[in-house]
């Protein structure tokens, strides 16, 4: 199965033949899905010595790790004070502490396995509205006062509109270890270093069952895996067939993104002076970037209800002109959406099944530095050193309410009152 039609996979490396499994092999890991968190858990696990196999039910960095809109920020989609009322203040410290190490980790693994894609530094919260502005301010004290973390600038309306020629934002605060890069290319490049370190890929080998045990069985339709630890990583198309559990606390929400015709660097420096990665603070919100051929990458809006590529061009184009009217006679010449992966408190849910079988999922849209971070911490665990594993296998986490049949009518509902207050 190719990947979506984007830019990503139009922009993406060449990359070798990865056969479907055939037959019973053995592992020391079995590790279900080749996303970043996939990808990276194999390379850590594979550099550590042990013997990896990876299952990929479509081909390396087919979701959300090869779609996305590629910022690579710190913190979660959960507030701090949410993470504090559930663990306490220390072990909430501690949690965002791992989420700063996340983008500091992604840029060390890029350099040392020279993975070429296109990573930039420099990401950029806008305010549209005035109490934005009033809430990122407080958030840069809080950071700065309560968490130490002192990267944070905030630019007046007039610096702000010498970096983005836009009238649609008022201020913003300017994040110089955060930045942006070009997914599908990063996640096929820690696939390749985990190959070099010994693991084995196979695509399209999509997982339907597995058998619990001291040494569990992964089997899919051509073949089997008998591995003694098993780490799913599966995210948004995790299914009942490998846990009903899982499924049940995480929702599939649909993003959509377009990018432009080649704009030429002259004209992307007139929208965009630096090559930085931007997004608002609506709760449905606005994110874009520009591409390393100077095109605008522009996503935005999301659906509970399930991807509507009908409507994505048109759609997405048209919040994009509010940004930036001036690019009216602009085409668009990509159009795609996927899935992410939200938990009812937007915290990650990382835990086990079994003592053998671990799981990362839940990343509600801050998965490019995190997800590269959750693998190292399945194979420091895998290793028996969970302690930092363990910080997230602590926050609790609900099933979506409605079962399958309601869950996702009762989202749109919600859904309609938080786009409401975006517009207070």
């Amino acid at each position: 199965m190719d990947h979506v039609r984007s830019y990503y996979a139009a922009t993406a490396h060449p990359t070798p033949p990865r056969p479907p499994l055939r037959g019973e092999v053995t592992a020391d890991v079995c590790v279900v899905g080749a996303g970043i968190a996939g990808c990276s858990t194999a390379l850590h696990l594979a550099e550590r010595g042990y013997k990896v196999v990876v299952l990929e039910g479509r081909r390396v960095g087919w979701g959300a790790s090869g779609r996305s809109g590629g910022q690579a920020i710190f913190g979660y989609a959960a507030s701090q004070d949410k993470l504090v009322a559930q663990v306490g203040r220390d072990h909430a410290r501690r949690l965002f502490d791992l989420s700063v190490a996340a983008v500091a980790d992604l840029r060390e693994r890029v350099a040392r396995h020279a993975i070429d894609c296109d990573l930039h530094w420099g990401q950029l919260h806008v305010a549209i509205k005035p109490r934005h502005a009033t809430e990122l301010r407080a958030w840069q004290e809080e950071l700065a006062t309560g968490h130490g973390y002192d990267s944070l600038r905030w630019l007046e309306l007039a610096e702000l509109r010498e970096l983005i020629a836009s009238e649609r934002y008022i201020g913003g605060l300017l994040d110089s270890r955060s930045g942006h890069l070009h997914p599908l290319n990063y996640t096929l490049g820690l696939a390749a270093a985990a190959e070099a370190a010994g693991a084995t890929f196979h695509d399209e080998s999509l997982v339907t069952g597995i058998d619990h045990g001291a040494v569990a069985t992964v089997r899919t339709a051509s073949g089997s895996v008998r591995a003694r630890h098993v780490a799913l990583c599966c995210n948004a198309y995790i299914d009942e067939t490998i846990s009903s559990r899982l499924r049940a606390r995480i929702m599939p929400v649909g993003t959509y993104i377009v990018a432009t015709e080649p704009l030429g660097e002259r004209r992307r420096r007139e929208i965009m002076r630096e090559n930085l990665a931007v997004t608002d603070i609506n709760w449905v919100l606005d994110y874009f970037r520009c591409s390393a051929d100077h095109r605008l990458l522009f996503g935005g809006r999301v659906s509970y209800s399930g991807l509507n590529p009908a409507t994505t061009h048109d759609a997405t184009r048209a919040r994009m002109l509010k940004v930036f009217p001036q690019l009216a006679d602009v085409a668009i010449e990509y159009a795609w959406g996927g899935y992410v992966d939200i938990t009812m408190s937007r915290a990650p849910d990382f835990g086990r099944l079994a003592p053998n079988v671990l799981y990362l999922q839940g990343f509600s849209g801050h998965g490019i530095a995190l997800t590269g971070l959750a693998g190292r911490l399945v194979a420091e665990a895998i290793a028996g050193q969970a302690e930092r594993f363990d910080l997230f296998a602590a926050l609790k986490h609900r099933d979506f309410p409605g079962g399958p049949a309601l869950r996702m009518p009762a989202l749109v509902l919600a859904m309609l009152w938080f786009r409401l207050k975006d517009l207070l």
